[in-house]
């Protein structure tokens, strides 16, 4: 076996570089961004480095909980806008697929809360046996990855599907499905930006697992590149602890940032790569890093999907979909509300595209 492995994407920037036409055509419903609220300034007073304050932290927490976020009354008033800004991807889906015609449909798909239900232990987000082969039969029709941040080969051990690309650790560990070259040796994709990290991220792991003990339904999970602190089962009063506690062990780490996703706060390298950047470098491998013919589909439900959903808009090409049955601030143009109502889309998506390829091959 051949394996590649690099260590700099050769031409990230050029992924950006899509030309002015692909901005117009085709281009889905897209939100104008109307809602706004408090989130974005506490996310950027979590950083580290910037003297983040606890209680920041905590009222972002708070912001992160889907009943906390209902309330929200920037958010709550305009709920009717905000459907009507993001639809259901279901009810739109014959003005998506007109969207798509002529181009190349790539499939990006979030794991936790859209492949598989949000779960109290993160060790046990089972996805189902329909959702497992309605995915493959989508990976026979369209390019797919599985893009999360969750480490790699827990990912795969969840999916078990060796047709899909794999982006853990927040795309900072990509790996694509082997193909055969010419000279009959298979070959693979390998990409992990943040190598240097690995004994630093383990070191914190060990503190955070020590320093985080004595908070009752804390759990600390290492993705390898980066590493989660769950606190989905942490009673609510003891928050400001929990996150007293990893103040306390990052403030030695000024190479590491903090994040938050769905009731999990993240540790991540302070390199300049996300899940939009791993969506790019997706497209790139796959030769459509300045095709104006491709049509990429990111579907996410957490917080770190955004930069996906912002890196499709600025593309104008494609669109996100955000899984949630509340209204929240975000760059995707649909919407879904649970992993079953993914499964539908899904199906649709691949029931269409086997139809044409019946129609296209009886003409």
């Amino acid at each position: 076996m051949v394996s590649f492995i690099e260590e700099r994407p050769k031409s990230i920037a050029a992924c950006q570089n899509v030309v002015s036409d692909a901005k117009s055509a085709q281009k889905p419903p897209a939100p104008p961004g109307f809602l706004s609220f408090s989130r974005k300034k506490l996310l950027q007073d979590l950083e580290i480095n910037a003297g983040a304050r606890v209680n920041a932290w905590v009222d972002s927490m708070r912001a992160s909980s889907p009943t906390h976020t209902k309330s929200t009354p920037s958010i709550a008033d305009d709920e009717g806008s905000w459907n009507l800004h993001h639809p259901s991807a279901l009810e739109m889906f014959e003005q998506i697929i007109d969207a798509s015609k002529g181009k190349q449909i790539v499939m990006f798909l979030d794991y936790d809360g859209t492949l598989s239900p949000i779960v109290a232990d993160p060790d046990r987000a089972f996805m189902s046996n329909k959702m497992r082969k309605t995915v493959r039969k989508l990976a026979k029709c369209f390019p797919t990855a599985i893009v999360s941040g969750r480490c790699r080969d827990k990912v795969y051990n969840f999916v078990k599907l060796t047709e899909l690309y794999y982006a853990g650790s927040h795309g900072m560990d990509i790996k694509g499905p082997e193909k055969h070259s010419k000279s009959n040796q298979d070959t693979e994709l390998l990409f992990q930006p943040a190598s240097e990290f690995l004994p630093m991220i383990d070191e914190v792991y060990k503190q955070l697992v020590e320093t985080t003990k004595s908070t009752p339904g804390a759990k600390v999970e290492n993705n390898k590149f980066c590493l989660s602190v769950h606190f989905r089962c942490v009673d609510e009063k003891k928050w400001s602890e929990l996150a007293q506690q990893v103040k306390s062990v990052l403030k030695d780490y000024p190479k590491l940032r903090l994040t938050q996703g769905r009731k999990v706060l993240e540790i991540r390298p302070t390199i300049k790569w996300d899940k939009g950047k791993a969506l790019e470098f997706l497209l790139e491998s796959l030769g459509f890093a300045n095709c104006t013919d491709v049509f990429p589909v990111y579907i996410g439900d957490d917080r770190t999907d955004e930069d996906a959903f912002k890196i499709l808009r600025d593309r104008g090409q494609g669109f996100g979909i955000l899984v949630s049955k509340f209204p929240k601030d975000t760059n995707a143009s649909y919407s879904l509300q649970e992993p079953d109502e993914v499964m539908d889309f899904l199906r649709r998506l691949v029931d269409w595209k086997e139809l044409s390829v019946k129609t296209q091959s009886k003409m």
